[in-house]
């Protein structure tokens, strides 16, 4: 068989990686490795993803002159040690004529030679990069020996002109890195996009994406590789870092990527799981936190996410603490010890009568002549989050709150009480969600679970009715609607922005809409003060729904 010559082969070392944001010390330590990694392997090039060494998205603190000159100080230093052997390409921002890009960097032969420059800037979702940068000019390839490659960054491969602009000057394959985070069906939308670049320019086309969590978002990696006409040559796996090495070979027709492997991509409800504890075991790692608590009430949001708790970070790093009152039922005593013991969780068993009569003795002369109400409800929660936080000080765990979006949609939760923690990891998952979810890891287990295998969440908690068991026989229905309607309604008014006209016509009743419309709205100052959970879909509560706290509008559609 004859042997292709080396100037008509192409080595890539792709570093689908988890950087911290702020951390330009350990970053450019990760880019190190894999420069090294992909030297020993032959490598031409060694490419990180977009903003790799300040870590991304890192918002306003881009915009800290330090920053800037810290970023490009590492860089700067990382072309220096990493001269002898293959170019190294890597993100940062890069500051010039007083403005600010989101930049892309090649480093050759101990020095930056060239950089390529961000021109669309996405300004929605979670991203305010208009806010931040500039827009960089429509440029050009750069090259790499003989070789001249385009590198559209993130969101430039997202629209035509950036790519035709690369492919017209000359740029004979293109590598995209990118800092995109994970909602659903996020792959297959990024997918369709990449393979609408393909066949318009008629380039091969190399996705590298970063993996991690920061704050609500995740970002799943999955970085994969076309041929012309779009067919799939590489595939990574997601959400897990990898150093993989992608070949070309130069044809009669141009550059041609070189079968490699295949990830097979998981089901929905295992990448939704996944995000969920990815996002709180790199919340933890990157924020110091070693342990977490939460308040095990027998309930599913709190077993679900003591079970998530549990897979990110193992049991012994997870304390339950139920915090029982005269109204909590023997079932949720039995349940919540249960679930605990299953999933190998630290159990601790708090009851809240004394302290509640203090609190109720406390208040008797300024509240005399008042009747019982949902007051004294919520001194039980509130009670309930005061010792949590206690505890949370002491033994130096964070708190871990156990909202789903249904409850954070309608305001169904008590600020300062069951509301306080640090991070909810079930923040943007609705209660028909969270049963199903519960029913999905009871079957399934992965080697990236770190919690035990088989039913972990006791049948008895997801089959009885939902209850805060703040009063006598209380169930939420009592205040809400089931939760298949009250969800069918939230996720037209919250994820589609659909009007009330449009929720009658899907079948809902008009006045069970407006009351849902009314208490999405008056609880926006509660989700202002909530903790970050993470991000599932593109509705999230936070960056992907900005709301003011004061408003009046109503839609009387």
């Amino acid at each position: 068989m004859t042997s292709v010559p080396s100037s008509d082969r192409f080595r890539i070392t792709l570093g689908q990686l988890n950087p911290t944001v702020g951390d330009i010390a350990g970053n450019a330590a990760k880019a190190r490795a894999a420069w090294q990694a992909g030297r020993e392997a032959g490598a031409d090039l060694v490419a990180l993803p977009e903003m790799f060494i300040l870590g991304y998205n890192a918002q306003d603190l881009v915009l800290k002159p330090a920053v800037q000159a810290a970023c490009l100080s590492a860089i700067e230093a990382l072309a220096h040690e990493c001269a002898d052997g293959p170019a190294l390409a890597i993100g940062g921002p890069f500051v010039e004529g007083g403005k600010l890009y989101n930049a892309y960097f090649i480093c050759r032969k101990g020095k930056i030679s060239s950089k390529s420059l961000k021109h669309h800037l996405p300004n929605e979702d979670v991203f305010d990069e208009v806010r931040v940068f500039d827009s960089g000019p429509l440029g050009g390839p750069y090259s790499v020996g003989n070789t001249r490659i385009g590198s559209p960054i993130c969101e430039d491969a997202w629209h035509e002109d950036v790519a035709e602009t690369l492919e017209e000057t000359g740029a004979e394959f293109l590598l995209v890195p990118n800092g995109s985070p994970y909602y659903r069906g996020k792959f297959d939308v990024r997918m369709n996009q990449m393979v609408a670049r393909v066949i318009e320019t008629g380039l091969p086309l190399i996705y590298l994406n970063m993996v991690g969590g920061q704050d609500d978002q995740v970002f799943d990696g999955g970085s994969f590789a076309l041929n012309p006409g779009g067919k799939l040559a590489m595939q990574l796996p997601v959400f897990d870092e990898e150093i993989a090495h992608v070949d070309l070979t130069r044809t009669e027709e141009g550059w041609r990527i070189e079968d490699g492997a295949k990830a097979i991509i998981p089901g929905q409800f295992e990448q939704d799981y996944r995000v969920c504890v990815q996002a709180l075991r790199d919340y933890m790692g990157k924020t110091g936190f070693k342990k977490v608590l939460l308040g095990m009430s027998g309930g599913i949001d709190s077993a679900l996410v003591a079970t998530i708790a549990v897979d990110a970070l193992g049991g012994e790093n997870v304390r339950c603490v139920m915090l029982p009152s005269e109204y909590t039922s023997q079932g949720s005593l039995d349940d919540a010890k249960d679930c605990a013991e299953r999933i190998g969780a630290e159990y601790n068993f708090v009851p809240i009568k004394s302290g509640r009569d203090a609190i109720t003795d406390t208040l008797a002369p300024l509240f005399e002549g008042y009747e019982a109400d949902v007051t004294e409800e919520n001194i039980q929660s509130r009670l309930r989050g005061l010792l949590l936080m206690a505890m949370s000080n002491k033994f130096g765990s964070m708190l871990l709150t156990t909202g789903n979006k249904s409850e954070v949609a309608v305001g169904y939760a008590t600020i300062y009480g069951d509301m306080s923690g640090g991070y909810n990891p079930i923040k943007d998952m609705y209660k028909v969600r969270v049963f199903e979810v519960c029913r999905w890891r009871n079957k399934n287990h992965f080697d990236w679970m770190m919690g035990p295998k088989g039913e972990v969440i006791p049948p008895s908690i997801i089959d009885k009715p939902p209850s805060a068991e703040l009063r006598p026989d209380q169930k939420d229905s009592d205040s809400l609607p089931d939760y298949p309607i009250l969800d069918g309604i939230l996720e037209m008014l919250v994820d589609d922005d659909a009007s009330v006209a449009d929720c009658v016509a899907a079948g809902y009743d008009r006045a069970v809409v407006k009351k849902i419309e009314h208490l999405l709205y008056i609880s926006e100052y509660k989700r202002f003060q909530s903790a970050p959970g993470t991000r599932l879909s593109r509705r999230a509560f936070w960056l992907d729904r900005r709301y003011p706290i004061v408003n009046r509008w109503r839609d009387n559609g």
